[in-house]
């Protein structure tokens, strides 16, 4: 198998931590070809999408753990599939790639998650598509509205639907005297839609990723535990990550997501639980394998890339 990835800079990727780094390793291990580029190198030129790719080869060593073969220009329909592996933030660039790729599926090219997809998922709101496991929500701009949400429910969550890793997530109680400017604040004076939610005690026991791949769900989640004095769980500020089984809850989740993601072309996702609610379904990075195979044993890195295998497999 051909594997192009479109990455972040390779000198950016913490090789103790890093999901698409595991997912490198193990397809090597496995004898399949790599190749990489960034988000830049991806071009629409004569009709064609095309990317300046390198061949990746792998070494052992931790510092130096890759050699890089000559630059070239490639269509994406010349590899079995293609990883959007791209962080946040999901911006214009953003969307600009997933229309190039899009393009790129219909010269040819497999391309994973598929980029309509990826399009038409934003993290936080698309949850409302699963109604029965959200938690009491609302997302509006108007900021009588939040107040109302607060007066309502007395301990709530506010934050942005663009943002990622925990950033501008605020806690709001209904006497909190800062209230009003934090309204003001995220919806920049009622011009910028935010979503508002109950706040979730059961925070406290961790934020956990449910990694589903090609419509399974892999049978540990990282629970992320915020540190003392701390709301969020997100390992970006200082959360602790702990791998445990699924709960009967979080498989319920899980089973009734899955088949449907998976019809969409969504291969990896990583949805967001606290407690028995499902906050966020992550489509565009998701993270987590190492953490999860070193505290479990269970190789997700694996798992993933032997469901890569099967849907290439099936494809031809």
């Amino acid at each position: 198998m051909k594997l192009a990835i479109i990455l972040d800079p390779l000198e950016s990727i913490k090789t103790y931590k890093d999901s698409t780094y595991a997912v490198m390793r193990e397809a090597q291990a496995r004898g399949h070809e790599l190749y990489v580029m960034e988000q830049h190198e991806l071009i629409l030129d004569e009709g064609k999408v095309r990317a300046h790719a390198r061949r990746l080869d792998m070494v052992a060593d931790e510092l130096d753990w890759y050699t890089l073969g000559e630059p070239a220009w490639r269509e994406l329909s010349d590899f079995d599939v293609t990883l959007m592996r791209k962080d946040p933030p999901f911006d214009m660039e953003y969307i600009y790639s997933t229309y190039l790729l899009e393009l790129a599926e219909s010269q040819g090219a497999r391309i994973l998650n598929r980029p309509e997809a990826v399009r038409d998922f934003n993290e936080k709101l698309s949850t409302a598509k699963f109604p029965q496991f959200m938690p009491p929500t609302l997302v509006t701009r108007q900021q009588d509205l939040i107040r109302d949400f607060i007066d309502k429910h007395g301990d709530i969550i506010l934050k942005p639907l663009d943002a990622m890793g925990g950033s501008s997530i605020f806690r709001i109680q209904r006497h909190d005297p800062n209230l009003n400017v934090i309204i003001e604040t995220m919806t920049q004076l009622g011009s910028r839609t935010v979503m508002a939610q109950r706040f979730i005690p059961e925070i406290a026991q961790g934020d956990k990723r449910i990694l589903i791949i090609d419509g399974e769900a892999v049978p540990y989640a990282l629970a992320r535990i915020p540190k003392a004095g701390e709301t969020r769980g997100n390992l970006a500020v200082g959360g602790k990550g702990v791998a445990q089984p699924l709960s009967a809850n979080d498989w319920k989740i899980a089973d009734a997501l899955g088949p449907r993601l998976k019809e969409l072309g969504l291969f990896l996702v990583g949805l967001d639980v606290i407690g028995d609610y499902l906050t966020e379904i992550n489509v565009t990075s998701p993270t987590g394998f190492q953490e999860i195979t070193a505290q479990s044993g269970f190789n997700v890195a694996g798992m993933f890339v032997e469901a890569l295998e099967k849907s290439v497999g099936g494809e031809r």
